[in-house]
Formats: structure tokens, sequence, C-alpha cells
């Protein structure tokens, strides 16, 4: 699991990054939006990820991994949002702890279900996480509440890991290590 560790951690701080640059050309707008909305935005970069993968191509210069970066980066803001709502003083600050709560739900899963993941498709992965967004939105029309189901935050937390573990798979293949 060293390696996973380190390939996640590679992951996170490229996001992070990402993150950070933009919220210096933005700012913290996002924090205007609803969770829903934030899940629709996770949808639309969810699907546009499995039409890539359908049709082979697109007609905007932006792949996968762009994709998945922001899926990681709206879910951590959602995860941000359900913590402390829009009163988020130190967003960067807010992003690491989400990401360390995010990192050990992973590691307790990946010891239990070793490292499955690794002999899965990006594209079921994919489906995965368009899978848990449409639980997640179901979740949300009914108030938030369930009945024995996981609730919403433990969603996007699956999200952002399956997304980690994309990337992780996408790094490989273009490495040519798989």
């Amino acid at each position: 699991m060293p390696k996973t560790e380190t390939e996640y951690s590679k992951i996170i701080a490229l996001c992070f990054d990402i993150f950070s640059k933009k919220n210096m050309d933005y700012g913290t707008s996002w924090k205007i939006l609803r969770l829903p909305s934030i899940t629709d935005q996770i949808y639309i970069k969810a699907k546009r990820i499995r039409t890539l993968q359908e049709n082979g191509f697109s007609k905007v210069d932006e792949g996968e991994v762009p994709e998945f970066i922001g899926i990681i980066n709206y879910c951590v803001m959602a995860l941000m949002l359900m913590e402390n709502g829009e009163n988020i003083q130190d967003v960067e600050a807010g992003y690491k702890e989400e990401v360390e709560k995010v990192k050990a739900l992973l590691f307790n899963k990946n010891h239990d279900y070793n490292e499955a993941w690794r002999n899965m498709r990006v594209s079921s992965m994919t489906d995965i996480i368009l899978m848990k967004l449409m639980r997640i939105k179901q979740i949300e029309d009914n108030g938030g509440k369930t009945i024995i189901s996981e609730g919403i935050r433990s969603g996007y937390q699956d999200i952002i890991n399956y997304s980690v573990f994309c990337l992780i798979k996408l790094s490989e293949i273009q490495s040519g290590q798989q």
C-alpha cells in the first residue's frame, strides 16, 4: 500500500494546486452554490467522461484527466460546505482537512478490499461514480434523509476516491506501466 499512498498524495497535490490557483482567480464564488448544484456540476463532468470513453474522441480539447480533477475538487467543495456552510474562512485549510478524512476512509476500505480497484477498468469506475451521483441526487430529493443507506457525505467521499483511482490508472496507462 505504500505505492498507493504515494500515488494518492501526488494526485491530491495536483488537485489542490489547481484548486488553489482557481481560488486566486475566482475567489470563493463556489460558496454560493447549493449542494444539489454542486452535485449537478459533478454529474456533468462524470457524464462528459463517460461520453469521451464511449466516443473515443472529444470536440473540446480537454480529456478525462481535467474532468476527474474537477470532480475531486467539486466533491471537496461540497464536503466543506456540508461541514461549515458558507462560513468557511480558510478554504485551503478546509480542503486539506476534508482530504485527510477522505484519505483515512480510502486506506481503511483499500485494506479491506485488498486494492481491488487496481483490477477495475476506468470505465467501470466512471459508471460507479455516476451511480453514486444518482444516489446522492435521490437523497437530496428526499431532503437528505435515508432509511438504511450511507448519506451524501460518504457518497462524495467515495466519488473522490474512485476519481483518484481513475487518475492513477490513467497515469499508468499514459506511462505504459499497465
